[in-house]
């Protein structure tokens, strides 16, 4: 057992007769003692399979509660978890489960359309989820005739988690009972977590935003859990306002769409006990979040981090947040690297973030080796501080365009657009000219798609004009209904880059 499991038995053995996780999808909240015999029950599952310390489990499931359950007794026998997108196709399960030579796999059996050759399922009936399937080798090799001791290292891993990288292959992430641990205590000191709490989950459960800031930090601060199947705009206030949620973790997406959602306006009342709702992933326009402060009288919390971190890197101060920054280094050592390969915290600089901490991976499950420089993990993210010491996100290095000689950080440019009252949304990307490198191109999605954006297309490039630099200012600009998002709701920008050049869009200004 580690500090970590320890941890998570006593908080099920200290609530044996109180409900502290509600699972929204079957309108059903569990007591500890509700849980503690689902662990046990999956423990003796999985030791009758011989799974046992080091052994991975491919986990394909919607949010609902029995991820805690799986969790916790894969943990308590040195296994590993590595939940996904419970999205995932049958095919892609199968191909991941094969790449890695994982033992076992969770998901529902709808999914599967054929199981490989010699593989078998086991239903398994607990009070959170009723049946689970649990798939393994009919026959098991030789090597695990064997029981493995249970875990006895702090350091072992005990979940693995996808990046949610823009481009590429995802990488793996493996995570350490050490790491789970000192991240969740770093996010319960910073939000001010306690046992009065009660946090509503929206965020998918393949996700570090969920597993490790909701979850995992929650049931370590002794708060309750309400847990949704996935985010929805016209029930998010009835859940808050019923099950007395203090606190939520969402993306600037979720905050967009709460705002233009005419059904949440309506069902929002100020009767609350929300204390704040904390944003992250990527930035969050300055409009939208004053915007959603004054509409719904509640503080937004913004932060900085990412699967690699276990967590946040930074985080704003709730008694001095500044609106546009990602707040100041919490429990992590952060620094810019410039172009000089100098690392420095000095203000108005601008370079590409690298942090470490007790919580930050100090290395990729998959070779990796440009993503470290001498023991700092390189975020791949730009950024400068403010003379406060105060993040400022600009972009990501891949993502800089290159127009004309001059670069241009596409987060910048957006969050100056998104100050126009007809942008619901927008992606700046680089489009491949012959004369400058690459256009400035911003792709927008119309608070009232089809009418006016000739008009529209106007404004904005006035707007453009009068508030970005000439090398800054789109020289494209293109109305779409959608932009193609991944998982955690950020734009894939390469995919959107490839879609404007297939259709020939590239030069519509």
């Amino acid at each position: 057992m580690s500090i970590l499991t320890d941890q998570l038995s006593l908080q099920l053995i200290n609530n044996r007769q109180y409900p502290i996780v509600r699972d929204e999808g079957s309108a059903e909240w569990f007591t500890g003692r509700e849980l503690e015999e689902d662990v046990a029950r999956l423990k003796d599952v999985f030791t009758a399979h011989a799974i046992g310390r080091g052994d991975v489990v491919l986990v394909c499931l919607p949010n609902s509660a029995v991820h805690l359950v799986i969790n916790q007794a894969l943990w308590e026998l040195g296994a590993v978890v590595h939940p996904i997108s419970a999205t995932t196709p049958g095919a892609q399960i199968l191909a991941i489960r094969a790449e890695y030579r994982y033992p076992a796999f969770i998901a529902d059996p709808d999914r599967l359309a054929v199981l490989p050759a010699g593989w078998t399922d086991a239903p398994v009936a607990l009070h959170t989820q009723a049946p689970l399937f649990l798939y393994t080798p009919a026959v098991w090799p030789a090597d695990k005739a064997t029981m493995k001791p249970a875990v006895g290292d702090e350091d072992d891993l005990a979940m693995i988690l996808q990046t949610s990288g823009t481009t590429g292959k995802p990488k793996r992430v493996g995570i350490t009972h050490r790491q789970l641990l000192n991240a969740a205590r770093h996010d319960i000191a910073s939000h001010h977590m306690s046992e009065t709490d009660t946090a509503l989950v929206v965020m998918p459960m393949f996700h570090v935003n969920a597993q490790v800031i909701s979850v995992l930090s929650t049931r370590l601060s002794g708060g309750k859990l309400v847990i949704a199947p996935q985010f929805s705009a016209h029930l998010f206030w009835q859940q808050v306002r019923d099950n007395h949620v203090t606190w939520t973790s969402v993306v600037p997406t979720i905050i967009s769409i709460l705002l233009l959602n005419a059904g949440a306006r309506a069902a929002y009342s100020p009767d609350l006990r929300l204390r704040f709702v904390r944003c992250s992933s990527f930035a969050l326009p300055e409009d939208k979040l004053r915007a959603f402060q004054r509409v719904y009288h509640t503080q937004v919390i913004e932060g900085y981090g990412m699967t690699e971190t276990v967590s946040q890197c930074t985080v704003n101060p709730f008694a001095a947040p500044k609106i546009g920054s990602a707040g100041k280094p919490y429990a992590t050592e952060v620094q810019l690297l410039p172009v000089d390969q100098q690392p420095t915290t000095a203000p108005n600089v601008l370079g590409e973030i690298i942090v470490r901490g007790d919580h930050v991976i100090t290395d990729y499950l998959d070779l990796n080796p440009n993503a470290f420089w001498h023991g700092w993990f390189r975020t791949g993210d730009l950024g400068s501080f403010d003379a406060d010491g105060y993040l400022y996100i600009k972009g990501r290095t891949k993502e800089i365009i290159s127009h004309g000689g001059e670069k241009v950080a596409p987060a910048e440019v957006e969050n100056v657009l998104n100050g126009l009252d007809f942008v619901a949304q927008v992606a700046v990307v680089g489009v491949p000219d012959p004369l400058y490198g690459e256009n400035v191109t911003a792709v927008v999605v119309s608070t009232t798609p089809g009418v006016h954006e000739a008009e529209q297309k106007q404004t904005l490039a006035h707007y453009a004009h009068a508030h970005l630099a000439k090398y800054e200012r789109p020289t494209t600009i293109i109305f779409r209904t959608t932009l193609p998002r991944n998982a955690t709701g950020k734009v894939i920008r390469p995919q959107l880059t490839a879609e404007l050049r297939e259709k020939g869009l590239a030069n519509e200004t």
